[in-house]
């Protein structure tokens, strides 16, 4: 089985990408594992244009066709997003903005393979879960438009440097271990 795990952020050395790491370590004992961070991909945003909706293909090219290859190879597809004023990082958005032609929404639609199982990792400098948990809604709304089924989630609350995410290991492979 192969794990895929995103990195939400923009950045790719900071407390997003220290849980990332720690993520790969532990699914790496069971599963074929690769970590994609969202900036290494160079994609414009949706034009909005809905060619997609009767074509089932987007009018630009450029990596979003990457980056959806990678999620038809996974089973597992785990997203690490950071808090950016209260929900997800607007590289990460704008990446979900361009999956419209796989959104199930819409006919004809793109598809990737059936079975995949959607995880998330939210994290936020501050110490309150709702945050975290509109981050974990909004991922998890989009998995379900292309029909990854949601299968858990973990909240990290006052996490903002990656000198933080060292405390919250335990945590964080604990989850990991039970990722399936």
């Amino acid at each position: 089985m192969k794990a895929l795990i995103i990195n939400c952020s923009p950045v790719r050395n900071g407390a997003t990408a220290e849980i990332v790491n720690i993520a790969a370590g532990e699914l790496s004992k069971r599963f074929e594992t690769k970590s994609i961070c969202i900036d290494d991909y160079s994609f414009s945003f949706c034009k909005g244009c809905r060619s997609c909706h009767e074509t089932a293909v987007c009018v630009q090219s450029d990596d979003i066709d990457i980056i959806m290859d990678e999620f038809e190879k996974a089973d597992i597809v785990v997203s690490v997003s950071p808090s950016y004023w209260a929900d997800i990082p607007g590289q990460f958005k704008a990446f979900i903005d361009r999956c419209t032609p796989w959104c199930n929404t819409h006919e004809p639609h793109a598809s990737i393979s059936p079975g995949k199982r959607g995880y998330v990792i939210a994290l936020r400098t501050g110490p309150s879960m709702r945050e975290c948990e509109r981050i974990i809604g909004s991922i998890e709304h989009f998995y379900g438009h292309l029909e990854i089924g949601c299968c858990g989630s973990l909240g990290l609350c006052s996490v903002e440097y990656k000198e933080a995410v060292a405390p919250r290991t335990a945590e964080i492979t604990g989850f990991c271990s039970s990722i399936s």
